[in-house]
Parts: C-alpha cells; structure tokens; sequence
C-alpha cells in the first residue's frame, strides 16, 4: 500500500510499532543517509624533518590487548594482558628537492652512524607524529599523537629503466603509544 507508512511497510509482522520498539533510532532513515565517511586520501601526517606533502601513505594505529589466561579447576576464563601498540607503515615520495632520502638518511643517523658506528640516545631518536585526517573542506575532523616514534626500517625504494614509475620510500615505524585527541 503506497499510503502505509514507512516503518509499517518494513515491519508487516506487527504494523503500527515503530522501529524505537526495537532499539533503533525514531529517525532511522534520516540519520541513515545523512552522515559523511571520513575519506583516505584525505590526510596530513606531520614528522620534525620530513615535509608533510611527501607522505604520501600511511596506516593508522592499531593496538593489541595481550591475554591472561586463569586457570580454575575445570574451566578458564580471561582478562586482559599487556597493550601493546603496533607498528606501521609509512610511504613517502623521494622528491628530487627537499630529497625524501635525505630527510629520512637525517631521521636514521639519529638512531645509528653508520660512519663512526655510534648509537643515539631515545631522546634524540624519538619522534611525536601527528596524523590529522581531514573533512572534505580541508577541516581537521581527527588527530592522532604517536608518541616515542623511531625507525625500525628503511627501504629506500628501486630503479628499473622499464617503468615510468615514482620512487617511493617504506618507512616501518614503531612507536610507545597512541593517544586520538579527536
């Protein structure tokens, strides 16, 4: 029946109740189409030394909750273990100037000296990363702070003559914790 309101056309098994009388919203299908995803390719990642308009991509934080398992007579139950933030993977173009190398040659040799074969101290070494994704108006809509960051890999990219290919530069990234201001 096209006069049959909405929520009875969808619920037949009981018209007249309303979506509400199963926990869902009064305004269901307004909400449903009304709301703008947060986009990928809409994002700034900011890192002391390496221009932000050379990341290119970048993964977002992911966290593990280690288990401990309890033992009790013939049944175990669970409770959360260590939190343990992983890695992730950046990917920069290597600009001819400012050189993406070299910004990253400049972040590794704070970690280690290949020349002298020193060792830098953590406060040197470890960086505080911002990612910011953005609203379509160019709005920062969400921040994240990677504190403790520090290289744990470095691929410099390849050269091949039969590509019309950019060299891009893998950075794996570990780093203490993540917080989301927002």
């Amino acid at each position: 029946d096209s006069n049959m309101p909405l929520e009875d056309s969808v619920n037949k098994i009981i018209p007249g109740s309303s979506f509400q009388d199963y926990g869902a919203e009064t305004n269901f299908w307004n909400n449903a189409y009304s709301w703008e995803p947060k986009k990928q390719h809409q994002f700034v990642m900011e890192i002391d030394g390496i221009p932000s308009y050379l990341v290119k991509a970048s993964a977002k934080p992911t966290i593990t909750n280690g288990e401990v398992t309890l033992d009790h007579i013939n049944v175990q139950r669970y409770v959360k273990g260590k939190s343990m933030w992983n890695a992730i993977s950046i990917t920069l173009y290597d600009a001819i100037f400012p050189s993406g190398a070299k910004a990253v040659m400049d972040w590794v040799r704070l970690h280690h000296e290949s020349a002298t074969g020193r060792n830098g101290y953590s406060d040197q070494y470890k960086k505080e990363i911002v990612l910011k994704s953005l609203s379509p108006l160019g709005e920062v809509i969400e921040q994240w702070l990677l504190k403790g960051a520090f290289i744990t890999e470095a691929n410099f990219g390849s050269l091949d003559w039969g590509t019309e290919d950019v060299v891009n530069i893998e950075l794996n990234i570990r780093y203490d914790w993540a917080f989301l201001e927002f």
